[in-house]
């Protein structure tokens, strides 16, 4: 098993983004630091864009996360409705 993260930046505009992906990958641990969040997922994490927009309220780019992202660790799956990181073997 491997482990792939994301961190973004801890504010406002983050909180229902973490929740969304919080709801959509539910073996991922979310660390909480004052002004970070890192989340945790074992072997592949998925960011889906429905799911946001469900927890915003209003349409949502995926490339919006590029303002509040720090880092992340795993090879990146992405189209217009999921980012998904991952190990490729």
């Amino acid at each position: 098993m491997s482990t792939v993260f994301i961190a973004l930046q801890a504010n406002e505009e983050t909180r229902p983004i973490i929740d969304a992906i919080e709801l959509d990958n539910p073996k991922a641990v979310v660390h909480r630091q004052p002004a970070m969040v890192k989340i945790d997922a074992p072997d592949e994490l998925v960011i889906r864009k429905q799911t946001i927009e469900e927890q915003l309220g209003r349409a949502f780019d995926l490339q919006e996360l590029q303002i509040n992202l720090i880092t992340l660790s795993g090879n990146v799956d992405e189209d217009d409705e999921t980012l998904t990181l991952r190990w490729n073997s």
